[in-house]
């Protein structure tokens, strides 16, 4: 998966240059239906949102009952039109590539991967290389010990093909985002298109996934075992396609078999009977408990197909305990789910749908009074997040506004007090993303929240005027790395 560290703001920043512009808002093509209609309780309902809510971390949610939304909320800032990062949820888009091309008869998944890229291949591969299968890449079991390292030093592919592999292809499982790479770029081998170009006319377009966005290795193949953007319903209208077997208004868009066995238990991973990651694995799908499976990505990114209950549930978050979320969906979410339609109760549908609508990640707070002392400018000395100066430049009851200089740019930051600011930033060749900030004052101490809503990551820092002197601490509610980096210190810029 990928190694984005998510700290405030240009680390993470410089990884979503692809995700630039908030989706355009599209028709709602999933139709919608009263909870009871559809077999849901409303009321159960409620208290599966609420137990969701009480992790302090979800984006965002819709649960589809036999084909008709029964609930959808976001959690403010975030938004139904905003695409959301999938992470390691985009290799279930890959394989379904791989899918498709073997369907057409570009590729076969029995075929070696070393054909199809003999400029990369060592001089003297080994056996087990030599053996190893497109199966073996969707399977997680390509027999390597550990997940092949991806740089800019050299082409991805050749790092793979001269990373050891100990063990027989299809006798270990090992989590590989390489090996989802490498899936990616034998599609793009066979078909001549990226994956963007390959599954455009063949899914985004029949499922009405408009704009969504792929993040590329620098040798122009799309990076595969993450890197895809869309929004919340785009995750629910695939969960549903492969639901329904492939089949889209009646249009066979995967095939039938492709689907069944993608989902079904292709490389047994774990024996623990509590934990949903050890249910076995399919071609780049999880089993899960309850006979369902899953496409899932880092920080709770959720494509989950319950086939027993005719239900898809699609999931956005930034949180640590993943199986946290599916714990409350087994929980909280089965119980809610009848056979047979329910009787009408519409005082608890419409709190339900009240309930959804109030659903918001916390602002920095409502203090806009800025405390006296504070200096025009400050200027800092060299630093990671290349931040060289910031003043505040105005601070109200309704927003502050911080003048702040990263990597030779400046430009102003405006912070709603007691409310999120949907805004722009950008600092140096990164292009402008949409971010929601908030900020408030903690006697010397401004404290400011920029939510990227295009991503999982939430960046608290806080701005400690001393003196002549400033202290900026920061942390990210999630990281794949430590959650809080180093403070850095500003001086005053004397006039």
């Amino acid at each position: 998966m990928k190694r984005l560290p998510g700290f405030f703001p240009l680390t993470v920043l410089f990884c979503l240059i692809a995700m630039s512009l908030p989706a355009t808002v599209l028709s709602q093509d999933l139709p919608r239906s009263l909870p009871e209609t559809q077999g849901v309780s409303s009321e159960r309902l409620t208290e599966f949102v609420d137990a969701l809510d009480s992790l302090n971390g979800l984006h965002s949610i819709m649960v589809v009952r036999h084909g008709h939304v029964v609930a959808e909320g976001w959690w403010a800032p975030y938004r139904p039109e905003y695409r959301h990062s999938l992470f390691s949820l985009s290799k279930s888009f890959t394989s379904t590539a791989v899918g498709l091309a073997a369907a057409e008869g570009k590729l076969n998944v029995n075929d070696s991967v070393v054909q199809y890229f003999p400029e990369d291949v060592p001089e003297n591969p080994s056996a087990n290389l030599k053996s190893m299968r497109i199966t073996d890449l969707l399977r997680m079991s390509t027999g390597q010990q550990s997940e092949p390292p991806r740089s800019d030093k050299e082409p991805w592919t050749r790092t793979f093909l001269y990373h050891p592999v100990p063990f027989k292809p299809g006798t270990h499982f090992v989590y590989n985002t390489s090996a989802t790479y490498m899936q990616s770029a034998v599609v793009q081998k066979a078909t001549g298109q990226n994956l963007m170009e390959f599954l455009t006319p063949r899914l985004f377009e029949p499922l009405g996934i408009d704009n969504p966005t792929w993040e590329m290795s620098p040798q122009g193949i799309s990076t595969g075992g993450y890197g895809l953007s869309i929004r919340t319903e785009d995750i629910a209208k695939f969960g549903q396609l492969y639901l329904q077997k492939g089949n889209w208004h009646g249009k066979q868009l995967v095939p039938e078999a492709w689907i069944a066995t993608a989902t079904s238990l292709q490389t047994s991973n774990g024996s623990n009977p509590e934990s949903d990651w050890d249910q076995g694995y399919g071609y780049q799908f999880w089993r899960c408990r309850h006979g369902a499976y899953r496409g899932d990505g880092a920080f709770g990114q959720y494509c989950l197909v319950m086939p027993e209950q005719d239900t898809v549930v699609a999931i956005t978050s930034g949180i640590g305990n993943m199986q946290s979320v599916l714990n409350v969906i087994w929980d909280k979410l089965l119980p809610a789910i009848h056979a047979e339609a329910l009787p009408p109760a519409d005082a608890k549908a419409h709190h339900l749908r009240e309930r959804l609508q109030s659903l918001k990640i916390p602002h920095a707070g409502n203090n806009g009074k800025s405390p006296d002392g504070i200096a025009e400018a400050y200027a800092f000395s060299e630093n990671s997040l290349k931040i060289q100066s910031m003043s505040v430049a105005s601070s109200s009851d309704d927003s502050i506004t911080l003048r702040l200089n990263f990597d030779g740019k400046e430009q102003d930051a405006v912070f709603g007090i007691g409310r999120w600011e949907l805004t722009q930033l950008s600092w140096g060749a990164v292009p402008s993303i949409p971010v929601a900030t908030s900020a408030t004052w903690d006697g010397s101490t401004l404290i400011t929240k920029i939510c990227f809503v295009e991503t999982p990551f939430i960046v608290t820092a806080k701005w400690k005027f001393e003196g002549d002197a400033v202290v900026l601490s920061q942390e990210s509610n999630v990281s794949f790395g430590p959650a809080r980096k180093d403070d850095i210190k500003g001086q005053k810029i004397a006039r």
